[in-house]
């Protein structure tokens, strides 16, 4: 069976909110919603094929558009590869020209609709910033408290308290200030024992590599309306992250760097073909920050994850 390629967009207007369309019933995955677009034709650019689609569906005319996310998926009748882009410059008013039902939504309302499965990583990949701020391990309590703070007034959208050394009941007095400091500004990812989930509600969940060794056979730990991450570093940890129904990963090192000066790194080479057989929106981490974002993109990654490259006080 052949892959049927198709170029989608992630449209994302001034105020923010995303624009997704309603398939219509006589089409295949009928009356669910989805990301505007349409097939790949043989020896066609995929900007090309992205913005004939969005003129021929909406009448836009793209002025900017990036790559976001390439998911792979079998359904049992049809096999597709949907080549996703973030489109947030066009001109024109978009309409449903094909008489589609159109809707404008923020990103926290997309897991309210129904979407195709393929779309589900296409969903994560909208919702997550391309910044993801991880803590320093070896600041005190007031000194961490304080950075975040100060990251997310600088607009970080997504935190990971770190843990570096193992799980104390100190950690877990840090986390309950930090989610107060995230409530409603930034999504805080914690570390821990999954014995830990229930205390912190909002909060969502990063998988350590061992962890995610013990636990993926079991599958997600909690519902999907809940983040859940994991740190990976080769391709069988990236299956396992798969396997288990991570929303989304950490693939390092990239280069060298301070904290695990002992790891080899990947190299951008190797991220990209890590990232090619991967259907999850990744953050490559070690040796990157805000400069590699556009490299991290044009790779294939949804951003880029650090340490001291976000930390305000570095």
């Amino acid at each position: 069976m052949k892959r049927v390629h198709v170029a989608a967009a992630v449209i994302r207007g001034t105020d923010g909110r995303i624009l997704i369309a309603r398939r219509a019933d006589s089409q295949h995955q009928g009356g669910l919603w989805e990301f505007p677009g349409g097939k790949v034709e043989a020896g066609e650019a995929v900007e090309i094929a992205l913005a004939r689609e969005l003129h021929e569906e909406l009448g836009i005319v793209v002025t900017r558009a990036r790559p976001l996310i390439k998911v792979r998926h079998d359904y049992p009748d049809k096999q597709v590869l949907l080549d996703v882009w973030e489109v947030d410059g066009f001109t024109g008013e978009p309409h449903g020209a094909e008489g589609q039902p159109l809707a404008w939504v923020s990103p926290r309302e997309l897991p309210q609709y129904d979407f195709p499965e393929a779309n589900q990583p296409i969903v994560a990949a909208a919702r997550l910033p391309g910044h993801y701020l991880i803590t320093p391990g070896e600041l005190e309590a007031p000194q961490l408290l304080r950075g975040i703070q100060k990251a997310i007034a600088g607009g970080i959208k997504l935190v990971q308290l770190r843990a570096p050394n193992g799980y104390d009941p100190k950690y877990r007095d840090v986390a309950v200030d930090a989610v107060g400091l995230c409530a409603g500004k930034a999504q805080l990812m914690l570390k821990g024992p999954l014995e830990w989930l229930g205390d912190f509600p909002a909060a969502g969940w990063h998988l350590t590599a061992e962890q995610l060794r013990k636990y993926a056979p079991k599958g997600r730990p909690f519902p999907r309306e809940r983040w859940l991450a994991a740190s990976c570093h080769n391709a069988e940890e990236l299956a396992l992250a798969e396997q288990m129904g991570v929303d989304f990963v950490t693939l390092s090192p990239v280069q060298a760097t301070q904290t695990h000066p002992e790891a080899v790194p990947l190299g951008w080479e190797q991220v990209s073909e890590l990232i090619e057989g991967f259907n999850r929106p990744v953050y490559v981490l070690g040796g990157v920050g805000p400069a590699d974002c556009e490299r991290a993109w044009q790779f294939g990654a949804q951003g880029v994850a650090g340490i001291r490259a976000f930390w305000p006080e570095a």
